[in-house]
């Protein structure tokens, strides 16, 4: 995907991807995430076959009574998209990046991969370990996305920051909306209950297959969508 990166270490030159396994180069680790039966490896041939949103993400889409998301197509796409973040050295890495257009309206959309991983550790375990800038990512990442800081201890780290790349993008692109997509390939919606309550923060419920309206921040319409895989990639 990426060439070249600035001083910062974020991507600015991509290449095309013209099949599944060219997505394997992209992971921070190859040799760990790109296995069957994980969603890395999955996510990469649903999509690339596609060639377009999977049928499931845009039946999902089509059904959801949201008007930028009823008539969407891809313009770019970008797989291991990587947004950087204050308070650290290392960014937010997303599975895909996608710039879509809807109704004549752009839309951000950071998609999540999921198998049966989970999504990492909660606030307060992440909050733990000492690390230069965590006080200062966190207080960024709870203004970014309205929260309070008091309340975000048992809810997963990846989960916040996948969110707030969806909205920094969009900030920088100048796009009115923006989502976070988890596409999970577990038959048994593994994690469910945490993306739950991630949405509860935001007074907002989560179902499977299904959008929501989240709030808008900063001129930007938040959104949150979960859908189910098809399988048949786990053994891919």
């Amino acid at each position: 995907m990426s060439t070249d990166s600035d001083t910062k270490g974020i991507e600015k030159f991509f290449r095309p991807i013209t099949k599944p396994e060219d997505w394997k180069q992209l992971l921070a680790k190859p040799h760990k995430h790109w296995k069957t039966g994980y969603s890395a490896k999955a996510l990469a041939y649903c999509w690339q076959e596609a060639r377009g949103f999977p049928s499931e993400v845009s039946r999902v889409f089509r059904k959801s009574g949201i008007t930028v998301f009823e008539d969407i197509e891809i313009l770019v796409a970008f797989p291991e998209y990587k947004v950087s973040l204050p308070g650290g050295p290392r960014a937010s890495q997303s599975d895909v990046f996608i710039l879509a257009k809807g109704n004549g309206q752009l839309v951000c959309i950071m998609v999540e991969g999921k198998a049966s991983e989970p999504f990492g550790e909660t606030i307060a375990k992440w909050k733990v370990r000492p690390g230069e800038g965590k006080k200062s990512r966190l207080k960024y990442l709870c203004e970014l996305l309205g929260l309070n800081a008091l309340e975000v201890n048992d809810v997963r780290y990846q989960l916040m920051h996948r969110t707030a790349s969806a909205l920094i993008e969009a900030k920088r692109f100048d796009v009115p909306n923006a989502l976070m997509l988890v596409h999970s390939f577990s038959p048994k919606n593994e994690w469910f209950e945490d993306y739950e309550k991630f949405l509860s923060l935001f007074e907002v419920t989560g179902e499977v297959d299904s959008l929501v309206f989240a709030k808008t921040t900063g001129g930007v319409k938040l959104y949150f969508g979960w859908v189910r895989g098809d399988t048949e990639y786990l053994s891919r």
